[in-house]
């Protein structure tokens, strides 16, 4: 879904777009030295590395991860460029609205399954939640044959909040097996669930399946966006819910921890 009226300032969106994109342009050098940080999980991720779940090529995409402000000594702590100083003066401020956005939306969630409106949001606090910064450069005709800007995937976390989508490209796969473009206005927020939030509740709410295609009239254009993906704590149980379940339905999916289910994901997708 998209949503509108949220509490998320569009000119905080456009200051951290500006200033990602200040960060893009730099050489590869520069950028190198904000990245090896946990696996990818902070700072820079070059071009074709990552590759989604059961794609064996790898993806058109270079990001930088953006996590909650902690100490220096953290070995999450963020890595900030210092060619951009602007970067890090602005994501923070987006994180934590997004972290916000993603507290309400839950709690709606929540009260229209009947649920404590704290079920899902309360995970959030202290989540290892991530802000990415994409860039999916120009693809020139015949380059990098077999891979899209982003193949097919579902996302791990609970659920994302999508922001900044500069450019066409972005799909979502219906269940009738058809693709169907999202095309966000400037000041619209894409949500979709993640598989965490699908082996709560059972698939009731399954995994948004999505990609990012490689509009041949825009091989020449630079896209850019801002997903947030909203994380339960390392130890929250991700075990289907009792109110998701019945003799009829009986769990999908055996009990698993969050940050273990992360970490096998992660391994799956190249970042582990």
């Amino acid at each position: 879904m998209t949503i509108v009226d949220h509490a998320v300032a569009s000119g905080l969106v456009a200051e951290v777009g500006a200033a990602c994109r200040r960060f893009f342009a730099l050489d590869e050098e520069e950028k190198a030295r904000c990245g090896g940080v946990a696996g990818g999980a902070r700072g820079f991720t070059a071009f074709g590395v990552e590759h989604a779940k059961d794609q064996p090529a790898p993806d058109l995409k270079e990001f930088f991860h953006i996590g909650r402000d902690v100490a220096p000594s953290d070995p999450l702590c963020n890595r900030w460029p210092a060619a951009v100083p602007s970067l890090a003066r602005w994501a923070p401020r987006l994180f934590d609205a997004l972290e916000e956005c993603s507290r309400v939306l839950l709690a709606a969630l929540a009260t229209s399954y009947d649920l404590p409106e704290e079920v899902f949001s309360e995970t959030l606090r202290g989540g290892n939640h991530v802000l990415r910064a994409l860039h999916y450069p120009p693809v020139s005709p015949g380059h990098g044959a077999g891979s899209l800007r982003a193949a097919p995937h579902e996302d791990i976390n609970l659920i994302t909040l999508l922001c900044g989508a500069s450019e066409p490209g972005l799909e979502i796969l219906r269940p009738d097996g058809d693709w169907i473009p999202v095309r966000p206005a400037a000041d619209e927020i894409v949500v979709d669930a993640g598989d965490m939030l699908a082996r709560m509740t059972n698939d009731v709410i399954p995994a948004t399946t999505h990609r990012v295609v490689n509009p041949p009239e825009l091989s020449d254009r630079h896209r850019y966006s801002l997903p947030f993906f909203a994380h339960p704590r390392s130890e929250c149980d991700l075990s289907v819910m009792a109110e998701f379940q019945s003799d009829e339905r009986p769990p999908r999916t055996p009990p698993i921890t969050a940050g273990n289910f992360l970490q096998q994901r992660l391994r799956e997708i190249g970042l582990g």
